[in-house]
């Protein structure tokens, strides 16, 4: 389905269009009236036209990923969804995706058997990433998107910015969050009151101001949306079957008390897998090599913060070791080198200064990251490295995100029992 929908240019992907788009795409995930009405109106009549190569009637080719959809309006047909992880045909819950980036928390709680009914995010590129892997263009900015338009849902799944709140000190509450992107969150927990949420943030969320960032959401979650909340926990992902040291808060929640009570965060399993586990199997490319140039420069960087007692610089991971977390920039892949002496050609492919080193020292690949966080090998990477590394320094450890997710539907039906 996406080679139709010409978002190879990131253009087509920003409000206005992109949303067109994004409705468009969620209307062909749509499994009954009541999570489609609002999106077909949302179609540009640009957008409209492209059904009659979206949508075709009739049996399809073998191969191809069949999905029964009915659109208020339009035609009951059978769909081709040729992207890896399509809508599971019985789903057992429904999730929105939030602050969605390239889809970790969507792809976790697929496989925790859910139906995802609405995705947003603001990022071009990941939205085009996200398109490739599950057939849907994410809405844009989630401030611009009315809370009572999006469909009903069990459970609200989102990695949202941390934010500083403005505190009165008198009253703390939804005015506190006003101008942050939790405050989102919370007016849509508001309207639409789904069983159960997952947050996730970085370490850093529980003393962020002082931990009044953490206490005001808390606040908010549990008196003003009266929903039962189980203390924050920090979850590392080498526990849960990534070789990397991955700390982040997870913040579970649920409206009924029951659900809540049933609920435990997973015990933290010993270290399963190690970074040799992830490695290539293949050489991979001389640009991914550091020149002899570049490593000597970082080499020097560490040795002058080492002299002022700090221990910044540059990491060699052994093949047994686990990885650092992955983040944005160039520290993310600087403190996560490998030796990789399977390099037969030398010859740079990129403009570097000097020459190839000579100890086969070089970054990880985006496939490697990709692996690091948990993704299958099946999941598509379509953006640049640059784009790739960002988008996957950025996401979740999918394996983490799962347990929980997992914990999270058991208690809600043992709540109902």
């Amino acid at each position: 389905m996406s080679e139709h929908l010409g978002l190879d240019n990131e253009k087509s992907l920003k409000n206005g269009q992109g949303d067109s788009l994004a409705a468009l795409t969620h209307c062909l995930q749509a499994r009954d009236s009541g999570s489609s009405n609002y999106l077909v109106d949302r179609v540009s009549p640009e957008h409209s036209s492209l059904w009659n190569e979206l949508v075709i009637e009739g049996p399809r080719r073998s191969g191809r990923t069949q999905n029964q959809i009915a659109i208020p309006g339009l035609l009951s047909a059978e769909v081709k969804y040729d992207v890896p992880f399509p809508p599971p045909k019985d789903p057992k819950f429904r999730f929105i995706d939030l602050f969605a980036g390239i889809g970790g928390m969507r792809l976790a709680f697929q496989n925790a058997g859910g139906e995802c009914v609405f995705s947003s995010e603001i990022d071009p590129f990941a939205k085009k990433t996200y398109q490739a892997n599950f057939g849907e263009v994410p809405f844009g900015d989630i401030t611009a998107i009315d809370e009572n338009e999006i469909p009903d849902h069990d459970v609200l799944v989102g990695g949202f910015p941390c934010q500083a709140f403005s505190i009165a000190g008198k009253r703390l509450g939804f005015e506190e969050a006003r101008g942050t992107l939790f405050f989102d969150v919370a007016r849509i927990l508001h309207a639409k009151k789904p069983a159960a949420i997952f947050l996730e943030n970085v370490k850093g969320l529980m003393n962020h101001k002082g931990g009044d960032t953490l206490r005001v959401i808390l606040k908010i979650l549990r008196e003003d949306l009266g929903y039962f909340v189980p203390d924050p926990k920090i979850v590392n992902a080498k526990y849960f079957g990534v070789p990397q040291n991955r700390e982040r808060v997870f913040i579970v929640g649920f409206r009924d008390k029951k659900a809540a009570d049933a609920f435990a965060y997973p015990a933290q399993d010993k270290v399963q897998r190690r970074l040799s586990d992830i490695l290539e199997e293949r050489p991979v490319p001389s640009k991914y090599y550091l020149s002899t140039r570049y490593l000597e420069s970082m080499r020097e960087h560490r040795r002058r913060h080492e002299a002022k007692g700090h221990g910044f610089g540059y990491e060699i991971i052994p093949k047994d070791g686990i990885a650092n977390a992955i983040v944005v920039g160039g520290m993310g892949r600087e403190r996560n080198l490998v030796i990789d002496n399977r390099l037969t050609d030398r010859t740079p492919t990129t403009n570097i200064v000097g020459e190839i080193n000579h100890e086969f020292v070089r970054r990880m690949t985006p496939r490697e990251w990709a692996r690091l966080q948990g993704y299958p090998d099946k999941f598509r990477i379509v953006v640049s490295d640059a784009q790739a590394y960002k988008q996957f320094g950025n996401s979740v450890a999918v394996p983490a995100v799962l347990m929980i997710g997992k914990t999270i539907v058991k208690s809600i039906v043992l709540s109902n029992q």
